[in-house]
């Protein structure tokens, strides 16, 4: 509630990309400038982002920047931050709703189990250009959610085995998450390069771990937890 108040006395948006226009119809009187990046693709240079506010904010009155997720996780929000203090800018963060928060509601696939799952990690493989060569390390928890995960089936294969990883540990892959046509792919590790690949523009989630095993397969061992649902559904 508090975006959309603030979307709706906002004077310019900046938005990413992946921001739905439905959302983009809630700042109705702002001026709205896309400073998105895609993999691959069309990529605004993130010091032009940075200069972009500090000049909005001597400009307008209220300035929105308004990300596809959350602002804390994966956003280059320090970036922003950082910027923004340095100019004497004064700003509040508003929370959002990040991707794998997203997928575990829209797929049903909640992200700790119990007795199956009470760690999650969040995590990218995906990293600056121009950085180190080596793909960095994979934390180890029960759920792992790989952000940005349009990378070669292959090296992600082999960075979550070096991370410790069984190679029959279940994987979903899931694209537009939280958007139109969201679709899920279930593999394990072993198999990942056996799926197709998605949408090549589309945004893509991986997640890892015993909470994404078929419910079918671990129907019985969870009865005490799905039966109450499908009370519910009843």
């Amino acid at each position: 509630m508090r975006a959309a108040r603030l979307l709706a006395d906002a004077d310019i948006v900046l938005h990413d990309a992946l921001i739905h226009p439905d959302t983009l119809l809630l700042a109705r009187h702002a001026r709205l400038v896309d400073v998105g990046k895609r993999a691959k693709g069309a990529a605004t240079d993130q010091r032009f982002i940075d200069r972009a506010l500090i000049a909005a904010a001597a400009r307008y009155r209220i300035v929105v920047r308004l990300k596809g997720g959350d602002p804390s996780l994966f956003a280059r929000a320090a970036e922003e931050l950082d910027a923004l203090a340095a100019a004497g800018v004064r700003c509040e963060v508003v929370p959002g709703v990040t991707s794998a928060l997203a997928a575990a509601a829209e797929f049903k696939i909640p992200l700790t189990r119990r007795g199956v799952a009470r760690s999650v990690a969040f995590a990218t493989l995906r990293q600056r250009h121009g950085g180190d060569a080596q793909a960095p390390a994979l934390p180890r928890a029960d759920t792992l959610m790989l952000y940005m995960a349009r990378c070669d089936a292959q090296g992600t294969q082999q960075a979550l085995l070096a991370a410790g990883y069984a190679g029959d540990t279940p994987v979903v892959r899931m694209a537009n998450v939280a958007m139109p046509g969201a679709t899920l792919q279930r593999a394990t590790i072993a198999t990942l390069n056996a799926l197709s690949e998605p949408d090549p523009i589309a945004p893509v989630l991986l997640g890892v771990g015993a909470t994404f095993a078929d419910v079918s397969a671990n129907e019985q061992q969870h009865a005490t937890s799905v039966a109450p649902l499908r009370a519910c559904a009843r």
